[in-house]
This record gives structure tokens, C-alpha cells and sequence, in this order.
């Protein structure tokens, strides 16, 4: 819930989401004009990142907490792309190897993947989902898929208070008080979470039937008063983050080493 908290409580939360999703979007396609220069794309992944720190106000703890997941898939996949499994048939053994071919490719595919995740995360951490799915379906998604990313979207509110409901009642019976009762109690929340959530889930599914809910899921959409000039410096902010990804490209193009 670290993100929604984010998303509801930035500085930024005023501003049109269109703009917002159209700097988002500058920011992946500079990640990829960048992505054969790292120290470029390091660059603009720092931009991101201060747009997203500095203007939009959001914590560095919380964004350290909300990319640290995705950071270790990222290394791991790096490490994999650097080392390889070698089978020497002389000794019938294995051994762990790099090259300089997985270097390269593991800096080239990080960089372009550090940067990417920097401008999603300015876009999910300044933007609450229901701002995202109003934009989406002005841009003609199709309802299906804004149904179920409202469904999932809900789901997850369900598993935490199910989740949380549980956890309180152990710890109150004192099922954390030791490391055995601990590991017993969490087997215990994995076993009754799955039962909580199908009851929760079938009691919100019975509720929007009770209301007639036959139709598309719909969010009231706050007024945004400055969206042609946000989205208008979003633009700018945009294209000034592109020039500076493709500068290195042009620089070697008239440049070669």
C-alpha cells in the first residue's frame, strides 16, 4: 500500500494524469535511446529520479522501499547475463565464467531497465489508480481490462485486511512469542488467508450484484484546472529528457572512436 499512499499524498496529485503519463512515456523512450551509452542513461535515470524525489515531494525512504524489489530482480538478472555455466569435459566439472560480450550486455539491458523503472515509478508513485484508469478509458481502452485492473485493484485492499485482521488476532493469542509458535503461526496465516480472501472476495462480488452492478466499474474523476499547461510542460520536460538520451548517440555518429 506504500505506493497508494504515495500516489494520494504527493505534491503532484492536483496535476492532470495526461501529463503525467506523457513525461512517463518521453522517459521510456529516452531509456532506450540511452541504453547503448550507460553513463547517459545514468543520467537520465537521475533526472528521474529527482523529478520524482524532489518534484513530486515523495520520500526517498519510500522510494527506496518500492524499487528495492524490483533492484534485486535486476541484478540477478544482470548476474545472469554476465556469468556463465561452463562444463569442461577434460575434468567433468563446472566452472563460473564471464566475458566481455555479458558485460556489455548486462550493462547495455541494466541501463535500460534502471531507466525504465525510474519513469514508471514516477508515474505510479504521483498518479493514484483511479486518476490511470480514467485516463485509460478517455484513451478508449477497451472496458474489459479496466474491469479486472479495477477487480485486482480492490483485491489487493481485501488481502490486506485479511491479512491484517489475522495477524492481530495471532499476535493477541501471542503466536509470535517464540521463533516455533512464530513459524507455526505464519504456516497458520498462510492456510486461513486463502479462506478469508474467497469469503471477501464472494461478499464483494454479492454486494455489486445486490446494487445492480451489471455495468462498467466507474471512479468520479477530480477537476484538474491546469491540465493544458501541465500538459504542455510535461511536453517540454519530456522532449528536453529525450534530447539529452540521444545526445550521446549523435555525438558518436559524428564522432566515431
Amino acid at each position: 500500500m506504500l505506493i497508494e499512499q504515495a500516489a494520494y499524498a504527493n505534491r503532484w496529485r492536483t496535476v492532470t494524469p495526461g501529463a503525467k503519463a506523457l513525461f512517463a512515456g518521453c522517459g521510456l523512450v529516452a531509456a532506450f535511446l540511452a541504453a547503448a551509452t550507460p553513463w547517459q542513461a545514468a543520467a537520465v535515470t537521475t533526472c528521474l529520479a529527482l523529478v520524482t524525489l524532489v518534484g513530486a515531494g515523495i520520500a526517498p525512504r519510500l522510494y527506496l522501499r518500492v524499487a528495492a524489489p524490483a533492484l534485486g530482480f535486476l541484478a540477478i538478472g544482470c548476474l545472469s547475463l554476465t556469468y556463465s555455466l561452463n562444463f569442461d569435459s577434460d575434468s567433468g566439472g563446472l566452472s563460473l565464467a564471464a566475458s566481455a560480450s555479458g558485460r556489455t550486455q548486462a550493462l547495455e539491458t541494466g541501463a535500460r531497465a534502471l531507466t525504465a523503472l525510474a519513469a514508471l515509478l514516477f508515474l505510479v508513485l504521483s498518479t493514484p489508480l483511479s486518476d490511470l484508469i480514467a485516463l485509460l478509458r478517455r484513451l478508449q481502452m477497451p472496458e474489459i481490462l479496466l474491469d479486472i485492473m479495477v477487480l485486482c485493484y480492490r483485491t489487493l485492499f481485501v488481502f490486506s485486511a485479511a491479512l491484517r485482521d489475522i495477524h492481530t488476532a495471532q499476535a493477541a493469542r501471542l503466536g509470535y512469542a517464540a521463533p516455533r509458535l512464530a513459524l507455526r503461526s505464519s504456516a497458520l496465516l498462510l492456510a486461513g488467508l486463502v479462506g478469508q480472501i474467497w469469503q471477501r472476495a464472494h461478499a464483494l462480488h454479492l454486494a455489486a450484484e445486490a446494487r445492480n452492478g451489471d455495468g462498467p466499474l466507474r471512479f468520479l474523476a477530480p477537476p484538474f484546472r491546469h491540465a493544458r499547461r501541465d500538459t504542455t510542460i510535461a511536453a517540454l520536460a519530456g522532449l528536453a529528457l529525450i534530447a539529452l538520451a540521444a545526445s550521446a548517440r549523435i555525438a558518436a555518429r559524428w564522432h566515431p572512436a
